[in-house]
């Protein structure tokens, strides 16, 4: 075994960006890498692919990516398996009616990073670092786009702006951000940073790209609006956000270890390539009863999550009602209830007297997303 030991590493004109199987590492980007989980969209414990139409009630497409329409047009979104080399999935956004958006309307897509992931970078103060934002984007329209980085109170922001040169054609961008020094910018288990891209945003949320501001900016102003054009096509993947002025190559975590990533902040019961839902067994959690009684079990949660979640119930055999006990066609249901929940477990039992003798189910999914 050989070994080498230098001081430093340098390119030819003497500087610190010598390249390294293909990636340039910073001092900065080599200590702590993409901070946006699921950035190559492979995981979907949602929806499992289906389609989902945007709401003002920003729903979640693939896991940690959330979407949000406020216009009279409608856009839908859904994991896709078209995808630039390297990559098997990408998020797709299709508008399906088409509206121009007022001054205080948009739609857009983002993720939310929570405040421990990014509490390294300083921001809000005078040791504020600079990140790089990369992504691929496909779309069936050209021209100036835009988005923005965001602080949870939505008080400072900085509007970025990129451009798609060819229709249909996958194009990696890259943006460098300086960081903020001022602002209040969360380090614990809120919103530290969320990163927004503008599909059609009014000139109220549009600001002027490349400078910190202190308003609620979605997008640059100017920008391509996706909602404006009935069956237009928009296609993301390969997001990374890490720290320093430079781009790296984007950050392949191993499966598991992205899955786990995204439970922090959603699981159940259910594969992870199904979607929770009634009448599905796959997420049966089964008691066995001796003697009829009240079944009650502690689901241990598959990761520590952010805060305390929500947790919503399911009929592992019937499409209706939900949330029930079941045992399939020869017993009728019993009521369910999640309750003591924890960051780590939630406790199910039966909101009726008791039930009969036999094995029951009951599916569950937990969010505490941001």
């Amino acid at each position: 075994m050989s070994s080498l030991a230098v001081n430093a590493i340098t390119d030819a004109s003497g500087g610190n960006t010598a390249s390294i199987n293909g990636a340039t590492p910073t001092t900065d980007n080599t200590m702590g890498r993409n901070r946006i989980i699921n950035g190559d969209m492979r995981i979907d414990a949602r929806n499992a692919g289906a389609s989902v139409t945007l709401t003002s009630g920003r729903p979640y497409i693939v896991d940690r990516f959330w979407g949000l329409e406020d216009s009279s047009g409608t856009m839908t979104a859904q994991q896709s398996s078209v995808a630039p080399a390297g990559f098997s999935n990408s998020l797709l956004f299709t508008t399906t009616a088409s509206a121009t958006v007022s001054a205080t309307q948009g739609v857009f897509l983002g993720q939310s990073i929570e405040g421990f992931n990014v509490a390294d970078l300083g921001w809000g103060s005078a040791n504020a670092a600079a990140v790089t934002l990369s992504f691929w984007v496909r779309s069936s329209l050209t021209g100036a786009f835009g988005g923005a980085l965001t602080n949870s109170a939505e008080t400072r922001s900085y509007p970025f702006s990129y451009t798609i040169n060819a229709a249909n054609t996958w194009e990696q961008k890259t943006i460098t951000v300086a960081g903020d020094t001022f602002g209040t910018w969360l380090t614990t288990n809120g919103v530290g940073v969320k990163v927004i891209w503008g599909l059609g945003v009014g000139s109220t949320y549009s600001g002027t790209a490349g400078a910190w501001a202190s308003s609620a900016y979605y997008s640059a102003t100017g920008a391509t609006s996706v909602i404006a054009t009935n069956g237009a096509t928009f296609y993301i993947t390969g997001v990374q956000l890490e720290a320093g002025s430079v781009s790296t190559s984007f950050e392949r975590r191993m499966y598991p270890q992205e899955l786990q990533l995204c439970q922090r902040y959603f699981c159940s019961s259910f594969p992870s390539t199904t979607a929770p839902t009634n009448n599905n067994v796959q997420g049966e959690y089964q008691i066995h009863l001796i003697a009829s009684g009240d079944p009650q079990i502690v689901v241990q949660f598959p990761v520590e999550m952010r805060v305390t979640p929500t947790v919503t119930l399911y009929n592992p055999n019937r499409a209706s009602p939900a949330g029930q006990w079941d045992k399939g066609a020869t017993a009728a249901g019993s009521n369910a209830r999640a309750f003591s929940a924890r960051t780590n477990h939630v406790m199910i039992d039966n909101t009726d007297v008791s039930l009969a003798t036999g094995g029951w189910g009951i599916c569950w999914s937990a969010s505490a997303e941001l």
